[in-house]
């Protein structure tokens, strides 16, 4: 179902556009001066942002957008991009000059398109103290060098299981377990009803490493909160850590033992999304978000869980300000102006609850039960308990960590990588 921003129509051909230059829309560069702006334009120009999407219904950016365009009539255009190819899109258009005006980023360090990263190279723009008020307290480092803030946080983003409760009564699973063991039994369940427990991205690193994180949260970090500032302080290391070594001997173990869909090597996001769709998969590690957008698209009542905990461990999630909004620095004045304002307008705690229902994340501003969307009740306790700890690369200190860490797993599910190999690559990524 396309979407309509600022009068245009949303354009999904872009989804399938590998290179920069191609970018050419209605007469307006997607590139660094604005896109459609010259330098002298005031508030109120017409800017671009780019987004990355999964699928078409993954709209929740361009919607948000669309109503702030209808409010003020401010023209936006939005680039989407397969979320695959984002991270790639948006180093290397920022690298040639021709980046949108305005992109969703990731905080901190750990990943290419990483807001302190970027900062740290000049790419973004400074923001303004109503961009700084919205960060959530103790995680400005994430946002801010030298004491400037450069990325504001759209949403609280839960990643868990997304689940499908009527694949799994079609499979003769009655329950979400309670356990790794009991999931160790249900994936047998499951296969032998001809599905898999989980589909797993596993050609995309991005998605093996969030896996791993996942399961990482009631492995490492539920005991040890801190683990990474102790890592960061030469306390402790991946490779002596027995936490992330269970972490990945849980991934190992569920490969062997047929939790993955056949050919999980190999698996894509569209893997992903059929597959839970379709009711040929029961789960997969992605943002709870795809369990608003999947659901909305196919009617399905999907839900998000927590990764079963082992022995004596307790149910421990992920959640945090995984996406940012930023200004590219080589954005004209009017369209940095316009940007700015939009970001204003998106902190206000009306529009932050509207995009929160809209994507299906949690309001930035905080986290009650009460308030949660529906498919976060198998985890609201976590979340209003707190238990719970941000994606654990965002404070990593560069991207090559989390790449160590999806490649590695990579590796693990064919066979060419031990446990203890990844470990060590992702303690030499740490040094460099």
């Amino acid at each position: 179902m396309p979407q309509h921003t600022a009068s245009r129509h949303l354009r999904w051909s872009l989804l399938a556009a590998p290179v920069v230059g191609v970018l050419i829309l209605a007469g307006c560069s997607a590139g660094g001066s604005g896109g459609s702006t010259s330098s002298g334009d005031a508030a109120g120009s017409s800017f671009t942002v780019m987004v990355a999407q999964a699928n078409d219904a993954d709209d929740y950016y361009a919607k948000t957008l669309d109503a702030y365009s209808k409010e003020t009539g401010v023209k936006v255009e939005v680039i989407p991009y397969p979320s695959d190819a984002y991270n790639t899109q948006v180093t290397t258009q920022l690298q040639a000059g021709n980046a949108a005006d305005v992109m969703v980023l990731s905080p901190g360090t750990g990943q290419a398109i990483s807001v302190v990263t970027l900062a740290e190279a000049g790419f973004l723009e400074p923001l303004d103290k109503t961009s700084e008020d919205v960060i959530p307290d103790g995680t400005q480092n994430l946002y801010e060098v030298k004491g400037k803030t450069y990325g504001q946080p759209t949403a609280l983003a839960p990643v868990g299981y997304v689940y499908n409760p009527g694949a799994a009564k079609d499979a003769g699973i009655s329950e979400y377990p309670a356990t790794y063991e009991q999931m160790l039994k249900d994936c047998k369940t499951a296969k032998d009803a001809g599905k898999s427990f989980t589909v797993v991205a596993g050609a995309i690193p991005f998605n093996t490493g969030l896996l791993s994180q996942l399961i990482s949260a009631t492995r490492v970090y539920a005991e040890t909160p801190d683990w990474n500032e102790q890592r960061a302080e030469g306390k402790v290391t991946f490779a002596d850590s027995d936490g992330w070594k269970e972490t990945l001997e849980d991934v190992v173990e569920l490969n062997e033992k047929g939790c993955f869909q056949d050919g999980a090597a190999g698996g894509t996001f569209d893997n992903i999304t059929a597959n839970i769709a379709g009711g040929q998969s029961l789960t997969a590690a992605v943002p709870g978000s795809a369990a608003l957008s999947i659901g909305a698209a196919t009617g399905l009542e999907l839900d998000v869980q927590a990764f079963p905990p082992a022995g004596d461990q307790k149910p421990f999630v992920l959640a945090s300000a995984n996406y940012a909004w930023a200004i590219n620095s080589k954005a004209s004045d009017g369209a940095k102006k316009s940007a700015q304002d939009f970001l204003d307008w998106v902190a206000q705690p009306e529009q932050a609850k509207a995009f929160a229902d809209l994507s299906g994340f949690v309001p930035i501003t905080g986290v009650t039960a009460d308030d949660l969307l529906p498919i976060y009740k198998p985890i609201a306790d976590q979340l209003e308990n707190g238990d719970f700890v941000g994606l654990p690369n965002a404070s990593w200190p560069n991207p090559a960590v989390y790449d160590a860490l999806g490649t590695g797993v990579q590796g693990l599910l064919t066979g060419q990588k031990t446990v203890d190999q990844v470990l060590s690559d992702m303690d030499a990524a740490w040094g460099n």
